[in-house]
């Protein structure tokens, strides 16, 4: 059985488990470098121009996640003397908003990619000599190396958003992907019943996914796939966008200030739906999910269709929990890493799959495409488990927690599967529609059903 970055962490007891853990690394190092070059291989202007408010410039990015390897492998967990003390202001995301970035003195595309270059090469350095068995949190089971790969595969995916909004073409890779299944059932049953959710043992795991807890759930039914564009479509063309019946008073008062008629890059020609997608116009595909909606759209289309959005824990449930074994899964089939097979993962194509185009990615109960394609609104808050801990900073988790913010989950096709599991809690401004975001709906079991 192939174990995923999270596994190989545990399985941690001699040397030769040490060896393999550190070749791994240095391979996802490898390759989410990979992507943040390949995303930043334009023109100067495009990288250093701002594309929207809502996003920083490309070049910003680049560097960033080189100056944030330099903060936590460099001189938090390597010990070494800062390499650019100066800029560290520059790229602290919390102290500028990205619509402030262009206005610093950033480094230039040229300096950024030296600057990450030399901090990758002393990263490596300090992999070569790495403890995994290490006591210290931040070294144990190579837990700084999971913390920087994740975050830079977090800005790649940052990137592909800025790349689609930019409107230029030619600059994103595409490919082909499995077809769909039509028929068979809408959605699946979950019966009532505890579960664990979160988790106490995956090593890189963040501190919002800890520690794991019991959740008893009653009995509920989820959509088996998530909602397609021909569903979501018909909310549209049914007037859903000119309804007040289905529109929260936040919702709608996001409705009147965005003008919003349709999902996010979608444009209406006769009686045919187009979309520009990277650069080009192209048909809606209507098998695949609907995305770049945000929370209240989602939330609006689900009171549509009699349904609901479902609970996070509700939706971590049904993607993880294995009723027979009775404890979770790192990904809805089980603990295999996600293969070409199983999930839309890792830039694999550049939109989601057609819906029913990976059945072996089923979950316990039968939910499909829960990993992948897109991040999944659900009705839930972003709050802290039951006996949260911050760690390693308070700005990744703690500074977010409440009611300004909703959480996603599961993943999208720009997700990549060193930053996915069953567990990972994604969270956003319920205002958002840039980052490639759909949904599923669910809906409450009746007595007979249960």
């Amino acid at each position: 059985m192939t174990k995923g970055m999270s596994g190989l962490g545990r399985m941690i007891v001699d040397g030769t488990d040490a060896d393999r853990l550190k070749e791994r690394i240095a391979a996802e190092l490898i390759a989410v470098r990979g992507r943040s070059l390949a995303y930043t291989d334009a023109e100067d202007d495009l990288l250093v121009r701002q594309h929207s408010p809502l996003m920083s410039p490309l070049v910003w990015d680049l560097a960033h996640v080189g100056n944030y390897e330099e903060l936590w492998v460099l001189r938090e967990a390597g010990g070494i003397t800062p390499l650019r003390p100066e800029i560290d202001d520059l790229y602290d995301a919390f102290r500028h908003p990205r619509r402030d970035r262009p206005s610093l003195p950033i480094l230039g595309p040229a300096e950024a990619r030296r600057y990450i270059e030399g901090v990758r090469g002393r990263v490596l350095d300090v992999l070569d000599g790495f403890d995994p068995n290490d006591p210290d949190p931040l070294r144990r089971g190579g837990f700084v190396f999971g913390l920087v790969i994740q975050h830079e595969h977090q800005h790649d995916e940052t990137m592909l958003a800025t790349l689609q909004l930019s409107g230029e073409p030619g600059l994103v890779r595409d490919a082909e992907l499995p077809p769909g299944r039509p028929g068979g059932p809408e959605e699946v049953f979950v019966p009532a019943g505890p579960f664990l959710m979160g988790t106490s043992t995956l090593p890189w795991a963040y501190d919002n996914e800890r520690p794991a807890h019991p959740v008893d759930l009653p009995a509920y039914w989820i959509d088996r796939f998530p909602v397609g564009n021909a569903a979501y479509a018909a909310f549209v063309e049914d007037g859903g966008y000119d309804d007040p019946r289905w529109w929260s008073e936040e919702g709608g008062r996001w409705l009147r200030e965005s003008r919003a008629r349709a999902p996010l890059f979608w444009i209406r020609d006769g009686g045919d739906w187009w979309r520009t997608r990277f650069g080009r116009t192209e048909p809606v595909l209507m098998d695949e999910p609907v995305q770049h909606v945000c929370w209240y759209e989602a939330e609006a289309y689900a009171r549509w269709a009699g349904r609901r959005l479902p609970t996070e824990a509700e939706w971590e449930k049904a993607c993880g929990w294995d009723p027979v074994a009775g404890r979770a899964r790192a990904y809805p089939w089980g603990d295999d890493d996600p293969g070409p097979g199983r999930a839309n993962l890792g830039h694999r194509a550049a939109r989601p799959a057609p819906l029913g185009a990976y059945p072996a990615g089923a979950s316990a109960y039968g939910a499909e495409q829960m990993v992948g394609d897109v991040w999944e609104w659900t009705a839930s808050h972003f709050l802290p488990y039951p006996g949260f801990r911050s760690f390693p900073y308070r700005e990744y988790s703690e500074v977010f927690f409440g009611s300004g913010h909703r959480v996603l989950r599961g993943g999208s096709w720009a997700a990549d599967p060193a930053a996915v599991r069953t567990t990972f809690r994604n969270w956003d401004l319920p205002i958002r529609r840039q980052i490639f975001s759909g949904f599923r709906c669910a809906r409450s079991a009746s007595a007979e059903e249960s």
